[in-house]
């Protein structure tokens, strides 16, 4: 067995009294039952502590994503589209999951958007994802899922293959950098 992948988990809302927190929180507690992965959770309105590694160090340090994202008006939010471009080469030859979570869609077309992004960033983007439809009913007011059973299965194989390409990948780029273009 390889060392756990550094995984940093994205808040993909920014909005006051977000829903983020609560599928976030469910997604820590799926990584940490696994101990493949040992999760930063990045979230873009935590004040950033002192003498704390920036985000740019803390996506070059992770070895693989998982986007936590709410469907915004068919879209992601603005402030995740801010915080993946801030930084470039840290997301090359990574690969990236996605949670998503709304209305009747449960975030498949934020999904759908990032995937193009991503690409372009050559990272690898994991098909299977998790999504969340009518996300407000499905959670109860502590946080846990109603009815867990699909959603588990579901994070189960995205979160086997994000570790298999995490690996695959960590591998690849420590016998052959990654091409940087100038």
């Amino acid at each position: 067995m390889s060392e756990p992948i550094k995984v940093g988990v994205i808040y993909g809302s920014t909005r006051p009294g977000r829903f983020c927190d609560t599928v976030v929180r469910w997604v820590a507690g799926q990584i940490g039952t696994r101990g493949t992965f040992l999760a930063d959770l990045i979230d873009p309105v935590a004040p950033a502590k002192d003498g704390a590694p920036s985000l740019q160090q803390r996506l070059a340090q992770a070895e693989a994503f998982l986007v936590v994202t709410p469907e915004y008006n068919h879209g992601y939010p603005a402030p995740l589209k801010a915080l993946i471009d801030s930084s470039g080469v840290e997301w090359h030859a990574k690969p990236v999951g996605f949670v998503s979570y709304g209305g009747v869609s449960g975030g498949l077309r934020a999904v759908e958007q990032l995937r193009l992004v991503f690409a372009e960033l050559h990272a690898v983007t994991i098909r299977d994802s998790v999504s969340f439809a009518g996300a407000w009913e499905q959670f109860d007011a502590d946080g846990g899922l109603r009815n867990p059973e699909r959603a588990q299965r579901t994070m189960e194989t995205m979160l086997r293959r994000l570790h298999w390409w995490a690996v695959a990948l960590r591998n690849a780029r420590n016998a052959d950098p990654y091409l940087q273009v100038a």
